[in-house]
């Protein structure tokens, strides 16, 4: 007689919302509650609210709202990078406003979605996330990143020796493509290898830089000097 296997659970994202409003903290939470995937562990009221439950319960993302009194969502969500960096922040907005945007990066952000998404929308971007592909669209991703670029001083983009040292020539390869837009799949097509092979690149990448997300790695990588000030901005005419 052969022991059944016990099948292994499947993983469950662990998710933090933060919102001033009690209807738009329990309208989110109902939206994610029907997935078995996701998993609501605290909600927070403002900024300083969501730093201390991300201390306590150590959640895989935060859904910030743009805007609350106090700690603000720029604020808090800097804060929690900066102590818990392996935390992804989703920044809920009311509309898309390239600026804010920008500033939400600069802040550690991995992206945004909009206020009035619907419930498989949601879902999607928080997949699209947990995925480790971008959340804002690869045309205004490379716009942005070409504007971190500019608007960082030279001496913020000299990446010290030992920065370039900790990512071997193929990881900067992959970064490099990765900053470019280009999803998993594409960048082992251009580098011929398979792509769970790139997968693996890109979890090291994400290590190594102290990035919860594809997002922040591209962002990191500008700030440091890992890739070219204007390749990232290549992005908006490639993926046109």
């Amino acid at each position: 007689m052969h022991d059944t296997p016990i099948a292994k659970p499947p993983s469950v994202a662990r998710i933090l919302i933060a919102d001033d409003h009690a209807l738009a903290r329990a309208g989110l939470g109902a939206m994610l509650a029907l997935e078995s995937d996701l998993a609501v562990v605290g909600e927070a009221r403002d900024g300083a609210e969501a730093l201390r439950l991300c201390r306590q319960l150590r959640p895989d993302l935060v859904l910030m709202d743009a805007r609350m009194p106090g700690l603000d969502a720029l604020a808090a969500t800097r804060a929690i990078k900066a102590e818990l960096p392996t935390i992804a922040v989703i920044v809920v907005t009311v509309h898309q406003d390239p600026d804010a945007l920008l500033r939400a990066l600069r802040a550690g952000a991995a992206g945004y979605v909009l206020k009035d998404a619907t419930q498989p929308q949601l879902v999607a971007a928080i997949r699209q996330l947990l995925r480790q592909e971008f959340l804002v669209h690869p045309g205004l991703m490379g716009e942005l990143l070409g504007r971190l670029a500019a608007e960082t001083p030279p001496a913020g983009r000299a990446a010290p020796p030992k920065w370039s040292e900790r990512l071997t020539p193929r990881e900067l390869c992959v970064l490099r493509l990765l900053a470019r837009g280009r999803t998993n799949r594409e960048i082992a097509a251009a580098l011929r290898v398979a792509t769970g092979t790139v997968k693996v690149h890109v979890e090291h990448i994400l290590a190594k830089l102290d990035a919860s997300d594809r997002t922040q790695a591209a962002v990191r990588a500008v700030e440091l000097g890992l890739i070219p000030p204007d390749e990232g901005a290549t992005t908006q005419t490639e993926s046109a």
